[in-house]
């Protein structure tokens, strides 16, 4: 469909697919504009009955006129094919704008009373929705709600006398439509559906965004449906959201349709509840985040130095035990944020914040750096440094020990040492160093390459700069693993790594590189030893822990990569790698159940990440086998795709996106992203030998071929 013409419209792109057909990006050539184009898929097309449900859908979402639903703008036919137009929405959706731990209170109503005021509207003119999920709620760019895909919409028995627009759609008694977590007990029953039927959805919904999980999710989707059909929700995990709040949503949860409230009464209740006072926050005092600097530097240039400045600080500030630090990940998603430091500090679960701003010209540097007190905004401590590029260090230092001396942490001698301890002796090299782990973060095979670069530039001006060495290994092996089987790869890191434990061999930051390479070359044993040594030196170190798990799974040790995978995501409880892959470890053991907790707690953190970080390709690729393991296939589809549109020319991408295809039983498309994905270069055996997601293709004579040459 895309470059042709239906009328006046010029189809641009796919946006996506739903039960009555696909939806398109088109130009609307006459008014000028880019509008959503759903058709109708020919099978429906031809069935004049199901013709007949999409012609009175259409004419039913035309006559809704709300600020909060998609505006249907016609409904035509040519050459045979029959859609229609409605408004382009762009933004995120809601599933990917709820935090783990459960939405803010007032982020919750801004979002709650909207959707409800819709469909108050909706009902009023008899419409369901009969689809109502996160997926189909749309948060625009400029902060709108608009609820989508009416495609299951079922008109209400209405008193005769009606116009078409509010006519009953045709639907058979019977039919059970809709996604399965969100059905509403009726509904699973294949009962006609009236308006109570959304408000179920609506509770489920209401739950999940303030508790960050589904009050009847079983690992397999019959077992979710018997939960909604005979057990009550699972209880608010949260003590701040207030007991009326939850009695609310909870009558939305009632077994028996008649005893829900309706959406233009919970409207009502909710507007009331938000002007009640928020409980006090708790104690938080020993706690802080590092937000990310902001770059005032007239050419806008330094994001990496004032990355690199946020994150010296954090590292300082974690060496000490009393005071607990929010981590590098947690507080990406603040960059260039307008949020109140509050509603941060709340969201964070920290007392006190320190934001700062960087403008470098040259050699001269500005810093200004303040701690704000997150419970009334007070002011502890701020400063502003106008010094040279050699000061940077010593301006790290101060920072630092002004925030102990601003919350009277008590230090012990070996933390005040731990504080003078610069980074780097030459600053030169320091800020290679920092646009190298600004390449390194991005993992595509070009930044890596850039990665290398900039650590090997680092070590030539400093060659005893341990950190650098370690760099530049991790780019190495990095790029050796995924993309370049090359041996000559391999010994570049070893010298990198030989050097770093010469110049230190206390950096576990070093054993874990030597680790890494011990483990691609089979050398398990000594991979083992490395890693071991790693944790000795500092067990704090997530990056060991991560590699020991995927060195486990990818040798088929399934229960040690468990419990790697564990610690690691308890060292960093904001990645979402952890969780995810351990899932694919205890399915590989046949422990469904414990797979689907991983696997639920994972897709949480992922959609968290997902909401800031929308192109990262591997969040959406191990999310989509995360989200088939769970019986949502449709959505770890879509998920996958996500994926593929992202970054399809990255073989590791076109192998976890064919791991995921396999998994979901499309196994001429997984044959198709291994082949691609081994011809890219990702061709490390192992993993194609091991890796329970490809269990289906062992006997496959296709993908038998793909491996034997590797």
């Amino acid at each position: 469909m895309i470059g042709k013409r239906l009328l006046h419209y010029e189809i641009q792109e796919r946006l996506g697919a739903g039960g009555m057909g696909e939806v398109y990006r088109a130009r609307d050539t006459k008014l000028h504009r880019d509008v959503a184009l759903k058709t109708i898929l020919p099978q429906v097309a031809s069935d004049p009955v199901r013709l007949q449900r999409f012609q009175q859908e259409a004419k039913a979402l035309a006559a809704l006129d709300h600020p909060n639903i998609v505006t249907v703008f016609s409904v035509d036919e040519d050459q045979g094919r029959h859609f229609l137009t409605m408004a382009l929405v762009t933004g995120s959706t809601l599933d990917l704008r709820v935090p783990e731990a459960g939405m803010e209170l007032d982020a919750f109503f801004d979002v709650a009373v909207p959707l409800l005021d819709a469909l108050a509207a909706a009902h009023a003119r008899g419409i369901v929705h009969r689809d109502l999920k996160p997926g189909n709620v749309m948060v625009t760019e400029d902060g709108r709600l608009k609820v989508l895909d009416f495609g299951l919409a079922k008109l209400m028995e209405q008193p005769s006398g009606l116009d078409d627009a509010t006519a009953p759609l045709l639907s058979a008694v019977g039919e059970v439509s809709g996604t399965v977590p969100y059905m509403s007990p009726e509904q699973i029953q294949g009962k006609p559906l009236e308006a109570s039927s959304d408000i179920f959805s609506l509770g489920v919904m209401f739950h999940e965004m303030l508790s960050g999980a589904h009050p009847f999710k079983a690992p397999t989707g019959a077992e979710t449906m018997t939960a909604i059909l005979r057990d009550p929700p699972k209880p608010m995990s949260r003590e701040d959201v207030p007991e009326p709040l939850v009695a609310a949503y909870l009558d939305c949860l009632r077994k028996d349709p008649g005893a829900r409230p309706s959406a233009a009464g919970l409207r009502d209740r909710f507007q009331e509840l938000r002007k009640q006072p928020a409980a006090a926050p708790e104690d938080t005092a020993l706690s802080i985040a590092v937000l990310p600097f902001a770059d005032l530097s007239p050419e806008k240039d330094q994001d990496y130095f004032c990355d690199g400045m946020a994150e010296e600080i954090l590292n300082l500030l974690t060496k000490l035990k009393d005071l607990r630090v929010a981590s590098r990940t947690s507080t990406l998603q603040y960059r260039n944020t307008q949020k109140n430091l509050r509603v941060i500090g709340k969201e964070l679960g920290v007392g006190t914040l320190l934001e700062g701003s960087v403008r470098k010209a040259g050699d001269r540097l500005r810093i200004t750096a303040q701690l704000i007190d997150t419970r009334d905004d007070r002011h502890l401590w701020s400063d502003r440094y106008d010094r040279t590029l050699d000061d940077v260090f010593a301006i790290q230092e101060d920072i630092a020990g002004s925030i102990v001396d601003a919350l009277k942490v008590t230090l012990t001698p070996g933390e005040t040492e731990a504080l003078r301890t610069a980074p780097a002796g030459n600053v030169e090299a320091y800020d290679f160093y920092l646009r190298g782990r600004k390449f390194f973060r991005r993992d595509t095979r070009r930044d890596l390459e850039q990665a290398r670069e900039m650590f090997r530039r680092a070590i030539e001006i400093d060659p005893a700069y341990v950190r650098a060495y370690a760099g530049f290994a991790d780019s190495t092996v990095y790029l050796y693993k995924h993309f370049m089987r090359d041996p000559a790869l391999l010994e570049e890191c070893e010298k990198a790594v030989t050097k770093a434990l010469e110049l230190d061999p206390g950096s576990a930051e070093a054993h874990t590189s030597r680790g890494v390479i011990h483990w691609l070359k089979a050398e398990h044993e000594d991979a083992g030893r490395e890693f071991a040594a790693a944790i000795r030196l500092d067990p704090t170190l997530f990056e060991t822990r991560y590699h020991m798990a995927q060195w486990s799974l990818t040798r088929g040790a399934l229960e040690e990569a468990v419990e790697h995978f564990r610690s690691a995501s308890e060292l960093l409880p904001e990645d979402y790698q952890s969780p995810l892959l351990m899932g694919t470890a205890y399915r590989g053991l046949g422990r469904l159940e414990e797979a689907a907790k991983a696997f639920t707690h994972g897709l949480a953190v992922a959609r968290k990440h997902l909401a800031v970080n929308p192109d990262d390709a591997r969040a959406w690729y191990l999310g989509a086998g995360a989200l088939i393991t769970v019986g949502e296939a449709e959505e770890g589809l879509e998920w996958a795709r996500n994926a593929l549109a992202v970054d399809a020319e990255n073989p590791l991408t076109l192998y976890n996106v064919g791991a995921t295809y396999a998994a979901a039983g499309k196994l001429d498309d997984a044959i198709d992203l291994i082949g691609r994905a081994i011809d890219g270069g990702f061709t490390y055996k192992p993993a194609y030998e091991n890796d329970p997601d490809l269990y289906a293709l062992r006997g496959d004579p296709r993908f038998q071929r793909l491996i034997d040459g590797l």
